[in-house]
């Protein structure tokens, strides 16, 4: 399996540094977000330096550790409701769009967050109004993808816009576009209201968007009152069983979330031990 590693979750260090941490840990991929990995990146500023030196020299620090950048992140919000600074945001994508082609990324990452300030109508999850706003910046978007030659993948998250596997499935019907993907991590789509038929959601998940799924995240969960904490794989309650079985079945990249330097490598073993007997 391709496991790896979200670079921001490494011990600290220049990029090279944190890639070789990953390496050394058995890693072979990573997720790459700029602005949590580097110290001097800030997101605003992507569009100027985003260039093709920096994409070629970040493509040789991953090349000499023999590993792959399965995703680049740009998590923004793209329903921000001011249309300037929806601009904005959108240029930045745009950018990483270009990166990620430069660099031969397979995705440029990202989620569907409600702005808090807005004034949806009701909770996010729920809202046309807030579902329309992202649809409209996500064709915007998704034309930069097509211009660029890179893919977009969305990740659905409960307490987000796209928040279920119908909303996810909704929102590709509605872009149909082969530069707009899916970044499934399961437990983003769980809640208090549907922990219990975790095995269902995840099943929905995969009927409903499967073969555009790009990218998988894992990581595990653990309930507390009234909630779902998220914690590295093998130290919750997830049952990793059909998530591995779909993505060994699509030979997908399965870059690990909420992990520390000491419990990484730990994660790693544990769903490479549960794949071996799949």
């Amino acid at each position: 399996m391709n496991i790896g590693i979200r670079l921001h979750d490494t011990l600290p260090g220049s990029l090279s540094q944190r890639l070789a941490y990953a390496k050394a840990q058995g890693f072979s991929c990573a997720h790459l977000a700029l602005q949590k990995a580097l110290d001097d990146f800030a997101m605003a500023d992507a569009p100027k330096k985003l260039t093709k030196d920096f994409a070629e020299e970040v493509k040789q620090a991953f090349r000499a550790q023999g590993m792959e950048c399965a995703v680049l992140g740009c998590y923004l919000n793209l329903a921000d409701p001011d249309a300037e600074s929806r601009a904005r945001t959108q240029e930045i994508y745009r950018s990483h769009l270009r990166f990620a082609r430069m660099m031969g990324v397979r995705v440029v990452g990202t989620e569907t967050p409600a702005n808090p300030a807005s004034v949806f109508s009701s909770p996010a999850r729920e809202s046309e109004d807030a579902f329309r706003l992202v649809m409209d910046s996500l064709k915007t978007v998704a034309r930069f993808a097509e211009e660029e030659d890179a893919i977009l993948a969305v990740e659905p998250v409960y307490t987000h816009i796209v928040s279920t596997p119908e909303r996810a499935e909704r929102m590709l019907s509605q872009l149909h576009s082969d530069h707009v993907k899916i970044i499934l991590d399961a437990v983003n789509l769980l809640a208090p209201e549907n922990v219990e038929h975790a095995d269902d959601v995840i099943a929905e998940a995969i009927r409903r968007f499967g073969d555009q799924v790009m990218i998988l995240h894992m990581k595990d969960y653990e309930l507390l009152p009234g909630k779902i904490r998220s914690i590295a794989c093998g130290t919750g309650v997830m049952h990793y069983d059909r998530l591995l079985s779909f993505g060994k079945r699509r030979d997908l990249p399965m870059t690990l979330e909420d992990t520390r330097p000491d419990n990484a490598e730990a994660a790693r073993l544990y769903l490479e031990k549960i794949g071996e007997r799949l």
